[in-house]
């Protein structure tokens, strides 16, 4: 599977807006924000790329799907459960 993104580019910095409350309370937990924020990130990234791999393949998925339906999943007549 190809990588998400790749870990190894530099680091760059970026300006954001947070709400100020939930700041405070992250700093006074010693919560690195970068850590926090590139983790977040990725999970959403994975979350978007699965989500466009699907749509992508819909029709594929539902063709096999339809196959299988009508014709049985190869090895059935083997499986001893």
């Amino acid at each position: 599977m190809a990588e998400l993104y790749n870990a190894a580019a530099p680091k760059k910095s970026a300006n954001l807006s947070i709400n100020s409350d939930l700041l405070r309370k992250t700093r006074d937990l010693n919560i690195n924000l970068s850590a926090t924020l590139e983790r977040a990130l990725k999970e959403e990234l994975s979350k978007r790329e699965a989500a466009q791999w699907v749509e992508e393949n819909r029709t594929a998925i539902k063709s096999y799907n339809d196959f299988v339906e009508q014709h049985g999943c190869f090895g059935d007549d083997f499986r001893a459960f």
